[in-house]
């Protein structure tokens, strides 16, 4: 134990019964009828776009840094993205 634990005492868990309820929440939406239906049109939406984007016109990397800055350039990168859809 030594080796692994710099704390002198014993290690005190707890466990955060809001997350616990929050989880329990999500869970059961993502189970619903609902919810199935939506995560099977997920992979036709969402993934074929991203796909796209870093396969087909190659962009893998942020070039900048900051939650703005991505934010700018992701946009800009979905905008060019949409414009060559609709141009096509």
């Amino acid at each position: 134990r030594w080796g692994c634990h710099k704390a002198n005492g014993d290690r005190i868990i707890e466990i955060n019964h809001n997350l616990e309820k929050h989880k329990q929440a999500a869970r059961k939406k993502l189970l619903s009828d609902e919810g199935v239906k939506r995560r099977k049109q997920r992979c036709a939406d969402v993934e074929a776009t991203f796909g796209i984007i870093k396969n087909n016109k190659g962009f893998r990397r942020l070039l900048l840094r900051g939650k703005r800055k991505v934010e700018v350039e992701t946009g800009l990168i979905a905008l060019a993205h949409n414009l060559a859809k609709i141009s096509a």
